[in-house]
């Protein structure tokens, strides 16, 4: 029976952390409008548990609540995983989806494409085909079994498909554009017209930086303290930086660093909702972080980026003078600030329009949910 005459395709969605959510957003409106019926189970599986790391995403961003929240939280990278591994396989095993998706490189992506890969449910990857080449970062490890074990990889750029096709991987792989282009294009104005983060935090457009630090190789507390260090001389030389603080970051300060402190133009905050956090974005004069959504957000909206780390697999940002990388080296991000300073002031004028560029033109979700159809109908 086609799923035209009425057959509804099951597929499911595993996320738990942040940047997922912005990656699912897109993908669960363009299934709302497939042309076909699609049953998405949202497996959120607790990855991040803060409510500003999660429960207020879903709102904000209008995706359809999780049909179940596993609860995992916080932990090693192995029981976590493990743990994941284990709910996640339950849940599959109950509700049988004929296609499982993935977003990304969390520990969320790698325990979801394994549970799904072990029960033979295929497994699709989006954002497949990133690599760091830093087999220490655990992102990079996760993309590479999680690439491994899809049969379907959506690709958001060429460079993307060409790292695929280096691994033998091309055959499975479709280009589509990157869901976070989309997703910026999508809520750019709206953050700019509800939300209220400059009044609140006492900034002006143009008048500010914005820092992030989060990921694993930079909270040990030695890099931690370096890091923080490069960014209490920046604020000091440069002006008022916004820092919003994550979770493991303000854990590595509380229990290893408690003697550092913010220098006065470093203005500490809580994680921000992503409205908040686009509406900085289109304020600030530039953005140091270690995120590689953060990177990617400041390239779609026109905002210089350094990178706190020494390398990034979003290498599309680099050209033009887009993204800068910096690492720990506090000198290297001294001299790149002066020389973003010396530029002449962003226009803060509106938020961005849709161009056909490395990263597609903001059609992403729709050729992703097109390519799910077209898998699943053919195996109906």
């Amino acid at each position: 029976m086609c799923a035209a005459r009425g057959r509804t395709i099951r597929t499911a969605s595993i996320v738990g952390a942040r940047p997922q959510f912005v990656k699912l957003s897109p993908v669960a409106r363009a299934m709302a409008r497939a042309r076909l019926p699609i049953s998405d189970r949202i497996i959120h599986t607790g990855q991040h548990y803060d409510d500003a790391m999660s429960g207020t995403f879903f709102e904000e961003l209008d995706i359809p609540p999780p049909a179940v929240n596993l609860g995992i939280g916080s932990g090693s990278q192995g029981r976590q995983t493990a743990r994941m591994l284990e709910a996640i396989e339950g849940d599959l095993l109950a509700i049988r989806p004929q296609l499982v998706l993935v977003y990304g490189d969390t520990n969320s992506t790698l325990a979801g494409a394994l549970a799904a890969a072990k029960l033979h449910i295929p497994v699709a990857h989006v954002e497949a085909g990133l690599r760091s080449f830093n087999r220490r970062m655990p992102e990079e490890l996760n993309r590479i079994v999680a690439d491994h074990l899809s049969e379907i990889l959506f690709a958001p750029t060429v460079t993307a498909i060409e790292n695929l096709r280096a691994e033998g991987l091309e055959s499975r792989a479709l280009l589509t554009g990157d869901v976070m282009y989309d997703a910026v294009l999508f809520n750019a104005q709206r953050a700019r017209e509800r939300s209220g983060i400059l009044r609140d935090l006492g900034v002006v457009a143009g008048e500010y930086g914005v820092a992030t630090i989060h990921r694993a190789e930079n909270t040990v507390p030695q890099e931690l303290r370096t890091l923080l260090q490069a960014i209490n001389a920046a604020a000091g030389r440069f002006g008022r930086i916004v820092f919003p603080m994550h979770p493991r970051t303000a854990a590595v300060l509380q229990t290893d660093l408690a003697d550092w402190r913010p220098v006065s133009e470093l203005l500490v905050t809580r994680p921000l909702a992503y409205g908040d956090m686009l509406a900085l974005v289109q304020g600030a004069n530039w953005i140091l972080t270690d995120s590689g959504g953060l990177q990617k957000e400041a390239y779609f909206l026109r905002c210089p980026c350094v990178t706190l780390r020494d390398e990034t697999e979003w290498t599309e940002t680099l050209r033009e003078g887009a993204n800068h990388i910096a690492g720990h080296d506090a000198m290297r991000l001294d001299a790149i600030l002066q020389e973003l300073t010396r530029r002449p002031r962003r226009t803060l004028d509106g938020p961005p329009v849709a161009t056909d560029g490395p990263f597609g033109a903001g059609h992403a979700a729709q050729r992703i949910v097109a390519a799910v159809c077209d898998f699943c109908e053919s195996r109906l």
